[in-house]
């Protein structure tokens, strides 16, 4: 058995955005150092890590240097180059592993991988031409959504296509030589299943978190879901689901499992994304262990932690057209007592930009989604000066 990472030990991590912010934190709080790579200074994970290494992820030199300093890298960022996570494995622990990273970090790879492993996904086609893209629209109709392989989240890097004659202009927009072509489907619900596995083999989740999207981009979570409620044995599936997924894979870390929900009650797993998940964020407050603790533990070969969920929460995500108007009135949203502020430090607004989310605690999962919203929208109501 491999000797756990304890606490005094340095933790790498590749990427600098969010979601190493957050892991930082989760680990200085246990009293772990942590250096993050990343080719930005200033990073939201630099901000509150132990030492920021700024490179390119093809800089394999630099890599190398960055994991013999550390006792153990994961990551939170799933585009890092494969060859990246092989030079950091030559010098530490990566986990979970580059394996991991090189099936989930293309969409072709990753239908294929849980398509040939049975599980239920989205029907779909490779495209790599535009004559391909024609043939795949006969094949599964349309509507349908052509996504490119690689270097896609929030949305982008995908057309949606209403028309067998809108093939050619969606295959222009992508300026791409892989895609996926996915058949439309016409959900009742999304969901994700934020899931752990140990070091050795021991399996964690947080139950069925209901999600909705704007723009494509995430923007209210809740748990327990409603949806779980009125249907146990749908939580059960997609449970069971994301266990199979983090076996398959052999996953040492956190996982997410995004999946659809038919109207007829069909479990379709729709992507996944090999690290913790906007969607987890609100297990940060709402939970006993937190995804981020929980990454920590699993990364470490320490016992996973509980998952339990303490009351009913919801996640509300700030962008950065929020600041259109101003800076955000800040005293506004904390007026909310049982609502928790969480900013990433990034300087520059953007619409579409991630800028950080608010959680909210309740009696009920509708509640508390009712005090996220309340709260966000506080936010945009500026005071006179």
């Amino acid at each position: 058995m491999t000797s756990p990472v304890l606490p005094g030990a340095a933790l790498g991590v590749l990427g600098g955005g969010q979601l190493g912010r957050m892991f930082a934190i989760a680990a200085r709080r246990m009293g772990y150092r942590v250096h993050t790579f990343s080719p930005e200074d200033d990073s939201p994970a630099g901000q509150v890590s132990d030492r920021q290494v700024r490179a390119s992820y093809d800089d394999l030199d630099a890599v190398r240097r960055f994991a013999g300093g550390v006792q153990v890298v994961t990551f939170e960022f799933e585009n890092v180059p494969a060859a990246t996570a092989e030079a950091a494995a030559r010098q530490a622990p990566v986990r979970p592993a580059g394996a991991v990273l090189h099936v989930t970090q293309n969409r072709l790879r990753e239908k294929g991988f849980l398509a040939a492993a049975g599980f239920p996904v989205t029907p779909f086609l490779p495209v790599r031409s535009a004559a391909e893209l024609h043939a795949g629209l006969a094949a599964l109709g349309t509507p349908a959504v052509l996504k490119t392989a690689g270097w896609g989240y929030d949305g982008k890097g995908q057309v949606r296509i209403a028309a067998a004659g809108e093939a050619a202009a969606a295959w222009a927009a992508l300026a791409t030589d892989e895609a996926v072509l996915e058949a439309f489907v016409d959900f009742a619900a999304e969901v994700s299943v934020v899931a752990a596995r140990g070091l050795d083999g021991a399996f964690a989740h947080y139950g069925l978190i209901e999600n909705q999207h704007r723009r494509h981009i995430l923007d209210v979570s809740v748990a327990p879901a409603p949806l779980a409620v009125a249907a146990p044995a749908i939580e059960r599936e997609a449970i069971d689901l994301a266990r199979g997924v983090l076996e398959a894979l052999e996953v040492v870390g956190v996982l997410c499992v995004e999946l659809f929900v038919t109207a007829g009650g069909k479990l379709l797993i729709n992507e996944l994304a090999p690290r913790p998940h906007n969607s987890g964020h609100l297990t940060f407050d709402a939970c006993v262990t937190s995804q981020f603790e929980q990454q920590l533990r699993a990364v470490c070969g320490l016992p996973l932690g509980a998952t339990e969920l303490l009351r009913p929460a919801a996640m509300a995500n700030l962008l950065g057209d929020l600041w259109q108007d101003g800076e955000p009135d800040w005293a506004a949203a904390c007026g909310f007592p049982a609502v928790k502020l969480h900013l990433y430090g990034k300087s520059q607004p953007r619409p579409g930009r991630k800028m950080g989310h608010l959680t909210a605690l309740d009696t009920s999962a509708a509640a508390a989604r009712d005090q996220a919203l309340a709260a966000r929208a506080a936010l945009a109501s500026h005071p006179a000066p």
